[in-house]
């Protein structure tokens, strides 16, 4: 009986390692094959106004995006090569925390009778203004 048990658990625990390197890897090569192009740096250069509002590098903005049009994970392969800083991290987590996944969970909020666009703009705007609002006030 524990030995089923324990056989179920590392197949899961496997499968579910597999699912998070399949999306974490591939999207952590190519932010750190970007970051050595001009193209990450240009990037960052194009937002960094607004991402420093946060108190992140602008490059962070990448990690963003793809928290809230894929998912958690893809944001982490995103910024973990730009080795952010514990205040740094807390803020970007403290904004996907609020605002991740919005297409998928727009489409669950439609197929519950709310209206999609509203509740996006409004997760939007409460992780970028607490977010804001954790940089500001850390100490």
């Amino acid at each position: 009986m524990f030995f089923g048990i324990l056989g179920r658990g590392l197949k899961s625990g496997l499968q579910t390692t597999r699912t998070l390197a399949l999306i974490i890897v591939p999207v952590y090569l190519v932010i750190t094959i970007l970051g050595k192009t001009p193209v990450l740096g240009l990037i960052g250069r194009l937002f960094r106004p607004l991402m420093e509002f946060l108190g992140l590098p602008g490059e962070a903005v990448m990690g963003v995006v793809l928290g809230n049009v894929l998912n958690l994970y893809a944001a982490i392969g995103a910024v973990t090569p730009l080795e952010l800083d514990q205040k740094q991290m807390t803020v970007f987590a403290l904004f996907l925390l609020l605002s991740h996944s919005l297409p998928i969970e727009a489409a669950v909020s439609r197929m519950a009778g709310v209206k999609a666009w509203p509740f996006v703009v409004l997760r939007l705007f409460a992780g970028f203004f607490l977010a804001a609002g954790l940089n500001f006030f850390w100490v």
